[in-house]
């Protein structure tokens, strides 16, 4: 399990801990506070802290002195403008903190967004937990030949069963040797040095602070349907927090980024045509093929 008994109490009692404050907070956000959303076979995300809401957002976009002096509908419509035109500093006057338990290898895609405050769970000064992520088999996939980083169809089950003993095996022996080099009765290896035989799909954690603008960036790559499995069950969970924390900017977020897509000028110069009455095909329209294959599943879509 991701968390021990013991963990889980500490996490009550966090959350059970009376505490006052005149800053604005989301109902819906402090009720998932500390609390895990467990995700894969070990891991979790979890929300730690916040500061700042929707309000804050258009408090920020007016540079008002208060909260609440316009509508609803008037603040909805302005997250919503700055949404659809990119104007991104209002959404970084939001921000949150994430305790996150993920697979090395997950954590190395990861990392590559690099706006945002990372504290790790040091293999130095600590020793790492004996989990492992093993895909569920309907996961286990063979390599997309259209796709140089993706996945095709999944392996049969004989195959899959064959790969996940593989996995395990690797894993187990390669802690094991980590838990020799360790032994401070026999080898004694530094702790530094020691981790190094650890294989990617074992567990680390961390925690992850960043602002709303960076996480919505983050969202709109690891939420993609295009995005790594193993990121984007992570990415769908923080979306859920969103939801609950900015319930506007997501719907914004959501109906201008995560579900649409940008078309070229090229693009929208074969859409004139083809309004127009004109039959525009790939070979005269000015795109390349994959451009035009894009903009036909697009259009398709529904």
């Amino acid at each position: 399990m991701p968390l021990t008994p013991e963990q889980r109490a500490e996490i009550d009692a966090s959350r059970l801990a009376p505490s006052q404050t005149s800053r604005p907070t989301v109902p819906a956000l402090e009720a998932l506070l500390f609390t895990p959303i467990e995700l894969l076979d070990h891991g979790f995300v979890r929300v730690i802290d916040y500061m700042g809401d929707d309000g804050a957002v258009v408090q920020a976009a007016r540079v008002s002195y208060g909260r609440g002096t316009k509508k609803v509908s008037e603040d909805t419509g302005l997250i919503r403008y700055l949404m659809r035109h990119r104007h991104s500093t209002p959404f970084e006057m939001c921000e949150i903190k994430f305790h996150v338990k993920l697979p090395v290898f997950v954590a190395r895609q990861w990392i590559r967004h690099r706006m945002a405050s990372v504290n790790e769970y040091s293999a130095r000064y600590s020793i790492l937990d004996r989990e492992f992520y093993l895909p569920e088999p309907g996961q286990v996939s063979a390599q997309s030949v259209s796709n140089r980083q993706g996945r095709a169809e999944a392996l049969s089950p004989d195959k899959a069963a064959e790969v996940l003993d593989l996995l395990r095996q690797d894993a187990s022996r390669c802690y094991e040797n980590y838990e020799t080099m360790l032994d401070p009765e026999g080898l004694g290896l530094a702790r530094e040095l020691a981790r190094m035989n650890l294989t990617l799909n074992t567990y680390t954690q961390w925690y992850w602070k960043i602002d709303l603008h960076n996480l919505l960036h983050f969202l709109s790559l690891r939420a993609d349907s295009h995005a790594q499995y193993e990121i984007r069950v992570y990415a769908e969970a923080m979306l859920d927090v969103l939801r609950a924390w900015v319930p506007i900017t997501a719907s914004a977020f959501e109906d201008y980024r995560l579900g649409a897509f940008t078309f070229s000028a090229g693009m929208i110069d074969v859409l004139r045509r083809k309004l127009a009455g004109e039959v525009v095909a790939q070979s005269d329209s000015g795109l390349t093929k994959r451009e035009w294959e894009e903009m036909q599943a697009v259009l398709k879509k529904g």
